[in-house]
């Protein structure tokens, strides 16, 4: 027999000095493991009864849940009502990831019990606006790779017909009307235009959700002084801030290189010690759009151009701009520690 939402509520209320509830999230319901006192017990939840589930809390409970696309709202409900939230991140929480026995109640007890033993791998938590630019900035990368592909495509459909196309034909409107008058046959034709047409329809959304990141953007500190690194744009600042939040969270800026995955891999054994290629742990997109900025903040800064000449030299291109960027990023850290604003960041010059 079903228990009744009230019959839920006493359950949840029961006193306790501390309760850990590890909680497996999913899109239409969750399930509740609550341990106390080295016992758990169970109860599942639909998402519509989570204004109820939040109001049986207690002031000293601890919560988990692992970190997915509706985490966000479901700790926005619960935020105060309980003496700690913790969100999981579940690529280095491999207890779950890599179980061979893999069900719900497994993974909210393993929750539970490691929160009580404060041994799971938290994520940071943002703000709301930090974070939404966030998923902003993701949309529109996805957007652009989209684009990118249906190029791809049409430089495919003229090769095997004997056109070669050049980048710059595809780079603007005006540009990409000419390839109309191609003779093609009338398959290829309509496969022309089909393609054109997805183009055309992802520029301008390409472009909506870029002037609504950017206006967005200006609202978050920081931005005014991250713009006036020469090389980081509007929609550059918009997704490093996201990616970075409040930079006092970061102790120094090796703290934050580590963050974003621009740090070598170290294998210690005995009396060995290797270092290898950087992690990619943390945020794609940020860690590619801050090479993107280190490409062009070389161009600019003769400090970060003399730095890259001599890695380069020494150990090629390749580890010369990885090692750019993460010199770039300490400027970045500093900047937003310090709230510099570059006068001149060609010679270092900041505004009084």
């Amino acid at each position: 027999m079903k228990e009744t939402a009230r019959q839920k509520s006493i359950l949840i209320k029961e006193n306790s000095p501390r309760r850990y509830l590890g909680v497996d999230l999913h899109r239409n319901s969750f399930l509740v493991c609550i341990r106390e006192q080295g016992q758990a017990r169970f109860q599942r939840w639909s998402l519509e009864q989570l204004p109820e589930f939040a109001a049986g809390l207690q002031a000293e409970d601890k919560m988990a849940v692992e970190a997915t696309g509706n985490t966000r709202w479901f700790c926005r409900t619960v935020a105060g009502r309980v003496r700690r939230m913790v969100v999981v991140n579940p690529h280095q929480f491999r207890v779950i990831s890599q179980s061979v026995k893999k069900t719900d109640r497994r993974d909210a007890a393993l929750l539970a019990e490691y929160l009580e033993k404060d041994l799971l791998p938290e994520v940071r938590r943002k703000s709301d606006q930090a974070s939404e630019l966030a998923q902003g900035a993701q949309a529109r990368d996805q957007l652009v790779k989209m684009r990118t592909m249906l190029k791809n495509q049409l430089h495919g459909l003229f090769s095997s017909y004997g056109v070669l196309l050049e980048k710059k034909q595809l780079a603007s409107r005006k540009q990409r009307a000419r390839l109309g008058q191609i003779p093609l046959p009338p398959l290829a034709d309509v496969q022309r235009r089909v393609l054109l047409g997805q183009i055309e329809a992802l520029e301008g959304s390409i472009a909506e959700l870029e002037r609504a990141i950017t206006g967005a953007a200006q609202n978050l500190p920081g931005h005014e002084n991250l713009v006036s690194v020469k090389g980081v744009g509007s929609l550059s600042a918009a997704i490093l801030l996201s990616a970075i939040g409040p930079v006092e969270d970061f102790p120094d800026p090796a703290h934050l290189a580590a963050y974003f995955g621009m740090v070598p891999r170290v294998n210690n054994s005995n009396e060995t010690e290797h270092h290898g290629r950087i992690t990619r742990r943390g945020n794609k997109l940020a860690r590619t759009t801050l090479v993107q900025c280190a490409l062009i903040a070389k161009r600019y800064s003769p400090f970060l151009s003399r730095f890259y000449e001599r890695i380069q030299r020494r150990r090629g291109a390749g580890k010369a701009i990885v090692a750019t960027a993460r010199k770039l990023l300490t400027i970045i850290y500093y900047t937003l520690k310090n709230h510099w604003v570059f006068s001149d960041f060609a010679a270092f010059a900041v505004e009084a």
